[in-house]
């Protein structure tokens, strides 16, 4: 009898194991054709804030893909605050899940934490964003998010950020990227090396 049980659970066993394996078949895709999440860029950055002082200076990220759906990144930037001797430091660190959804576009979700500084002052927080990214052609990749972001001693807030890459050669490339939230609107631009 139990012979007979064993049988009877066999089939089963590997019936579950195929509606496994097709569950798991969207999140084992790689990245879409001609988007790369291995990169490092450095740039100018200008953010426009409703309340308080404006700020430019120069940010550098990096992204490194560790598997193929998933992705860790990090930023840092220096910027001069408008009438001021001040200088406003940040930095992000966070990870990301990206899948296919076609052959040229991928879904992204994306984790972070970031840190601000000025001079003695410190402010932490965290944010999350999903969007899609798209491979228009062989020169060009653009990007659309949105998320919501919460930093200490500030009320959380959404946003809104695109993008995109335009690719003189197979690594290098020009990215420009705005960021809109109800307190600020965030401009990026510079080169781009991708691998």
């Amino acid at each position: 009898a139990s012979a007979h049980n064993n049988n009877e659970a066999f089939p089963m066993k590997r019936s579950f194991l195929a509606l496994a394996l097709i569950a798991a078949a969207p999140f084992a895709a790689t990245a879409a054709d001609g988007i790369s999440y291995n990169h490092v860029q450095g740039g100018y950055v200008n953010i426009d804030r409703d309340a308080l002082t404006d700020s430019q200076g120069a940010k550098i990220d990096a992204s490194v893909a560790v598997h193929p759906n998933i992705h860790v990144f990090g930023s840092a930037a220096r910027e001069d605050l408008d009438g001021t001797d001040l200088e406003l430091d940040t930095w992000t660190l966070g990870a990301g899940w990206n899948t296919s959804i076609t052959q040229n576009a991928d879904v992204v979700t994306r984790l972070g934490y970031e840190r601000r500084e000025v001079e003695s002052l410190k402010q932490d927080g965290g944010f999350a964003e999903a969007g899609v990214r798209v491979a228009a052609n062989e020169h060009l990749d653009a990007y659309a998010f949105g998320g919501y972001q919460d930093r200490a001693q500030e009320d959380g807030e959404f946003f809104g950020r695109v993008g995109a890459n335009v690719k003189f050669n197979q690594n290098w490339g020009l990215n420009g990227d705005v960021k809109v939230s109800e307190s600020d609107t965030q401009y990026f631009i510079g080169p781009r090396f991708s691998w």
